[in-house]
Order: C-alpha cells, then structure tokens, then sequence
C-alpha cells in the first residue's frame, strides 16, 4: 500500500495520501488529519531497528491508517446518536478559489473528484465501518484485498464479500450530470433565492427534493429533512427573509458547483446539490461553524 522509502522527504510525501484516504473514510477533515498525524505519532515511536526492517513505510503508514480509521468509525456511531440534528460530512472548498491558498491547510491536500461529491460521502455514512474501509480502499483506491485483509483482520474473500455489499448500497449509478449543466441549475436556484421567487425555486426543484441541514446544535437550522420541492421552497424564502445583509456566491462544493452564503466576510453556510433531469434532487446544507474551518479564508 505505499512506495515510499525509509527517507524523511519520502514520509512527508506519504501524508497527502493518507489525508485524501482518510477523509473519505471519516468524511471530516480535522479526524482525517488526527488520523494521519497518530498513524504518523505510532510510526517515529517504533524502535529506528524496528522502522529500518519496514520495507514499505507507506504501505505500514496506510495499514495503520486504515485502522485508526476503522476504529473511528466504530465509535462515531455512538456519537452521531448524541449529535444535535442530521450528521453531515465536512464540505470541502476548490483551493483554486482561494485568492491565499498556500497548501498548509489539510484540505488542500484532498483531491476532488467524483469520491468526495456530497451524494457519495453521505451514502458511504450508511456503510458498516468495515464495509467502508473495504470498498474506499478497494474501489476507490485500487488496493487489493490481501492488503484490506492487513487492516480489517479478516480474510481477502470476506473483504471481497464486504466491498461488494458496500457496492450494492452505492446502487446504480445514473447518467453523470455535466459540470455545465449542474452549474446552471445551481446559477437559477441563486437567483431565484435571492429574489425570493417561491415559483422559480419550486420549477427547479423535483417534487420529492430532500433537503438536509446540519448545523450541530451550535446555530440555528432544521432538525430533520425538509421533504417536497414546494416545502423546501417555502422554507429557502423565509430563511432569506430572516437574513438580510447575506451575500450568495457560487462556489465549488466538493469539486462540483455549489453555493456559498457569506455575511460581513464570513461563510455562514455551505450548500451542496444534486441534480437529475435538470432538477436539484437533493440539498445538503452544511452550517456548523466547527465544519467550515477549511472554507474561512474563502474569497
């Protein structure tokens, strides 16, 4: 799992790897980060002896890894039955669209691309942790199952038995939206908002859209889905009429168009979209302020 040598420039170069490992596994980038720097933290506590009869320092790295991650999963269960309201991922922002981005931040280092979309993070959420681990590492990022089997504790047949369950919870995939056309839908939902036209929003939303909000007991935001277009509608009206002075700007949202609501300078919400058939679907809204740390140099 890894091709690094036993040289430090070597480890350092290992860590953007395990961050982007991570975070898919735990959806959040500061676990992904606290992740990576324990898997770190285990490795320079070995014996030098023990670390020089390592052939693979990134394979060891993404083992253990791998079952810190397991092991967070685990208990995170625990803790999203304490959480205050829907449970989200961390949305992620599009480093390019910073004016400083300077790679020091751990969400710089996570590549965007169709893994860490909204729609799939939340469904990997409804994965057992083994299946996650073994599906992420396998269909995401290509290991073979003889090494799953390192970080599971189980054998290569039963993690092959475990992806492919995990498989079947990702279901069918659709026909892929094109950047164009998803960024569209998002630009007329801007503007139908910011004029507060229930009509133009209930035109872009599928009768049986879902919108979530996560905002974590630490501001104010619904508790459970809101269901139906017309209601989500209705309730993306009355949220901007009790907002005034907020500013909407399209932003890429886990690499695909998104939008963000910033008041005096502050990124105050996160909104994420999926669209089908010229229609937005689903709505993930992400508000608590602890899970929009990567976004606050945005703009």
């Amino acid at each position: 799992m890894g091709t690094v040598g036993n040289s430090t420039d070597g480890m350092a170069g290992e860590r953007r790897h395990l961050i982007n490992v991570a975070y898919r596994l735990l959806g959040s980038v500061s676990e992904a980060e606290d992740a990576v720097q324990d898997a770190y933290a285990r490795w320079y506590g070995l014996p030098r002896s023990r670390r020089e009869e390592i052939l693979s320092p990134g394979a060891w790295l993404t083992t253990v890894t791998g079952r810190i991650c397991l092991d967070l999963l685990g208990s995170a269960r625990a803790r999203r039955e304490r959480y205050v309201g829907a449970w989200l991922p961390e949305p992620l922002p599009d480093r390019t669209e910073w004016d400083h981005a300077d790679g020091s931040d751990p969400a710089d280092q996570i590549v965007l691309d169709e893994s860490v979309v909204m729609a799939f993070l939340v469904v990997l959420e409804s994965m057992t942790p083994a299946e996650r681990v073994a599906f992420v590492l396998h269909d995401v990022f290509r290991y073979p199952f003889a090494e799953i089997a390192d970080v599971l504790g189980r054998t290569p047949a039963a993690c092959k038995q475990l992806a492919a369950s995990a498989r079947r919870r990702v279901g069918v995939t659709r026909a892929p939206v094109t950047a164009t056309g998803r960024a569209d839908v998002v630009r007329h939902v801007k503007e139908a908002w910011e004029t507060k036209d229930i009509a133009a929003l209930v035109g872009l939303l599928d009768p049986a859209a879902v919108m979530t909000a996560d905002g974590g007991g630490m501001v104010g935001t619904v508790l459970r889905p809101v269901e139906g277009g017309e209601r989500i509608a209705g309730y993306m009206v009355a949220v901007a009429g009790m907002a005034p002075g907020l500013e909407l700007l399209e932003r890429s949202v886990n690499g695909v168009p998104g939008l963000v609501a910033r008041r005096a300078g502050v990124v105050m919400t996160v909104a994420s979209f999926d669209v089908s058939d010229g229609r937005v679907t689903r709505i993930w809204v992400v508000r608590n302020p602890e899970k929009l740390r990567p976004w606050a140099r945005e703009g």
